[in-house]
């Protein structure tokens, strides 16, 4: 078994399908029925003795260092490529920490925060089972290990969330294949997740963190933002 010893908080990007929120407040800041999206991450991962933690920043990244002095063991990354990388760019600025680490993105809703469990037996990412039509990248998994996976999604399959760990050995990997595509390939379009999932697979054993759907939202655009929280429902209807 494996010990998550620290988390990098993915929390660079414009949020733009929640305009005209993220205007002035990064995604991973917005309030979801008072509390932001940001803050049920960390204290998550607090509940679970996850102290070191590293927020990657670049879309208005100086309103993320007051959670430095906010919560302890918060240091904030910024990302200068934001604006024209994609999340790859985040993870590789990042790269330094990415042994025994937790991997997650900053504009997510945690629930459950036993799903951030810091216990594991192989790298992999936190999933959910689903039987109906999703077009979220779709995961194959045997014997405990993933075989393959969908970018386009599918029926009948294990659907990736934006929560993985990465134990010493695969951190190390993950360090240098991003070194590789992001310096030497000049591959700055695609996501980091991508590094282990297409561009180099027969390198990882992937396993899986198996959880409810219920367990974690991810809030993509600004309809769903306003189901979940009325008071937004203005911009709605501006619109």
């Amino acid at each position: 078994m494996h010990t998550v010893k620290r988390a990098i908080i993915m929390a660079a990007g414009f949020g733009s399908r929640m305009q005209p929120v993220t205007l002035t407040t990064p995604k991973p800041l917005v309030k979801v029925n008072g509390m932001r999206m940001i803050d049920t991450v960390i204290q998550g991962l607090h509940h679970n003795g996850i102290q070191e933690i590293y927020i990657v920043a670049g879309y208005l990244k100086e309103q993320f260092y007051a959670l430095e002095t906010q919560y302890p063991g918060v240091k904030i990354i910024e990302n200068p490529y934001y604006d024209t990388c994609n999340n790859i760019s985040s993870l590789y600025v990042a790269r330094e920490h990415l042994e025994d680490v937790m991997i997650l993105d900053g504009d997510q809703i945690i629930y459950n925060d036993k799903i951030l469990d810091p216990s594991f037996e192989r790298s992999g990412y936190n999933c959910v089972w689903t039987d109906s039509q999703t077009d979220e990248w779709l995961m194959t998994v045997k014997d405990g290990v993933v075989t393959s996976c969908s970018r386009t999604g599918g029926t009948g399959g294990w659907q990736l969330y934006s929560i993985s760990r990465w134990s010493v050995e695969d951190g190390r990997k993950l360090k240098q294949h991003l070194e590789i595509e992001f310096e030497q390939n000049k591959n700055r379009q695609i996501y980091w997740d991508d590094i282990a999932m297409f561009c180099y697979p027969g390198e990882y054993h992937l396993g899986i963190y198996p959880m409810k759907k219920d367990d974690i939202i991810e809030i993509d655009n600004l309809s769903e933002l306003a189901t979940l929280d009325s008071s937004y429902q203005q911009y709605m209807e501006a619109q």
